[in-house]
């Protein structure tokens, strides 16, 4: 599978785009929707480029997706856990209950695993519960638009 449209616009909604490096809360040289790799301090793209960067980091997490999951996805489902993974990471997918509860096919409890992942530094951040929410919605094929 690879994400739609609608996959792309959650991510970058929630994401933002910055065309000037910044340091991330972790201290990490960003660009671009989030982009990590090959970024220094003092680098400036373009809208373009930061597209293809997008996609380009996509793939990786597509590829994490579909190496972790092993029941069926419809896209909407897929979609959302494409942006979870972008957000979090492959190491925290592959450690997360939310992928033994989706495994073990208990679909309608992935909405609620998803959203238990709202903390950065062990504090709740409203701009990480808004986009828990929104994957939720989006995995469970509603309207995500207006959180």
């Amino acid at each position: 599978m690879k994400i739609s449209q609608e996959g792309l616009s959650l991510i970058k909604k929630f994401e933002g785009c910055k065309l000037e490096s910044y340091l991330c809360a972790a201290g990490v040289p960003t660009i671009g929707y989030g982009s990590t790799k090959g970024i220094e301090m003092e680098m400036t793209i373009s809208q373009e480029r930061a597209e293809e960067l997008l996609l380009e980091d996509i793939e990786v997490f597509e590829a994490e997706v579909s190496k972790a999951v092993e029941v069926p996805l419809h896209q909407h489902q897929y979609d959302a856990l494409i942006s979870w993974t972008f957000n979090l990471g492959g190491a925290n997918l592959n450690a997360s209950t939310m992928l033994k509860v989706l495994n073990s096919g208990a679909y309608e409890d992935v909405p609620h695993q998803i959203k238990r992942w709202n903390k950065a530094g062990g504090k709740v951040l409203e701009g990480l519960t808004r986009r828990r929410l929104a994957e939720a919605l989006l995995f469970e094929g509603n309207d995500w638009e207006h959180v």
